[in-house]
């Protein structure tokens, strides 16, 4: 039956119309985007997955540069523990020289003087931003990155502990000979000197070993953040190939189904025609 009032064919062809530009609206946005999840709206799951996940490789970003920081003190710090390793052994070699009769002493101790305020100097200078890593051993907490059990968030921290090689400095300025001591004292200062240089050794190897381990967790904080936006990407992305081949698709769904509107349109103009 066919009425004036009421186009069903046309209410099919324009519903159908609606839907392809709804599509066709949807599929735009995700070509001009690049997602296809721009927001709960799209995929409630994806959405909160991936800024969960978006989040969490920004912090671990932010990290990494903030580790640099402790990176570059800790460095500092080694090398100046390795420097005065190498001044206390020259501090050692110039006492075992000076264990022989005969040896002006008081020559070597002016040489031991000169080696101990170079120590110093070196200690005043291996600081970073302010930070020094050789004049404390008071143990400094820093942030490596985020964890996250079920709903449960906190922190990863790794504890550095510093070396106090103003200690050094002071045992070895406290070690003096002079001509006439006997074997006995000279023996002791230099088992004594011998002890600070092994302290020294075991300082600068303490921060090489955390050093490393910073290095380490940067380079693993580098990878995670790469794998989260790897994973992001693979769950809010548009696949832009598929998108571009559904895009013409609705650009033709679009033109028939307008087309189809236009003739359904035209059709109570036939009833017209039983008139004449």
């Amino acid at each position: 039956m066919s009425s004036i009032n009421t186009n069903a064919s046309a209410m099919n062809a324009l519903s159908t119309l609606r839907m392809i530009n709804s599509s066709l609206t949807d599929t735009q946005g995700r070509v001009s985007s690049g997602l296809k999840v721009q927001s709960a709206k799209d995929n409630a799951a994806y959405f909160s997955i991936s800024e969960t996940m978006r989040s969490d490789s920004g912090m671990y970003r932010a990290i990494d540069e903030s580790l640099t920081l402790t990176k570059n003190s800790v460095s500092t710090g080694r090398l100046g523990a390795e420097t005065v390793v190498g001044l206390a052994q020259q501090f050692v070699d110039r006492l075992a020289f000076a264990q022989q009769e005969g040896v002006d002493r008081e020559k070597v101790q002016a040489e031991l003087d000169g080696l101990v305020a170079q120590i110093d100097t070196t200690i005043k200078q291996s600081s970073f931003n302010g930070q020094s890593m050789v004049d404390s051993t008071t143990a400094v907490t820093v942030v490596t990155g985020v964890t996250r059990d079920g709903g449960t968030f906190a922190t990863s921290t790794m504890t550095i502990t510093p070396v106090d090689l103003t200690a050094i400095h002071t045992a070895l300025d406290g070690i003096a000979i002079a001509n006439g001591d006997d074997a006995a004292t000279m023996a002791a200062a230099l088992t004594a000197a011998e002890a600070q240089l092994a302290n020294a050794i075991e300082g600068a190897t303490s921060l090489g070993v955390a050093e490393n381990s910073i290095e380490t967790q940067q380079e693993f904080l580098s990878s995670l953040s790469d794998r989260l936006d790897s994973g992001i990407g693979a769950m809010v992305d548009a696949d832009m190939e598929e998108e571009a081949a559904r895009l013409q698709s609705l650009q033709v769904q679009q033109q028939l189904a307008t087309q189809s509107l236009s003739i359904a349109n035209q059709a109570p103009q036939n009833i017209l025609s039983l008139f004449r």
